[in-house]
């Protein structure tokens, strides 16, 4: 059985984020496990930006640890 990839840590998720929105404002706070993250990401660059479209940024930011080290999301996005 293949070993499962390990989560990242909350400060690793903002990171990432940053790196790609870079004057994103984030909160991540675990929620159950280790896997299981609430973010919360603040950023001028979602003005104009539909929800989806807002969302799809941020899965964009976290990349391959979508697919398989985050099992679960609550994420919501905001401007300043």
């Amino acid at each position: 059985m293949p070993q499962k990839p390990q989560a990242p840590r909350p400060q690793e998720v903002v990171e990432m984020i940053q790196r790609s929105i870079p004057d994103a404002e984030v909160q991540v706070e675990l929620f159950s496990g280790d896997n299981h993250f609430e973010v919360v990401v603040t950023s001028a660059s979602f003005a104009g930006k539909s929800r989806v479209s807002q969302h799809q940024m941020v899965y964009a930011a976290l990349g391959e640890q979508m697919k398989e080290a985050i099992h679960a999301l609550a994420l919501k996005t905001l401007t300043p």
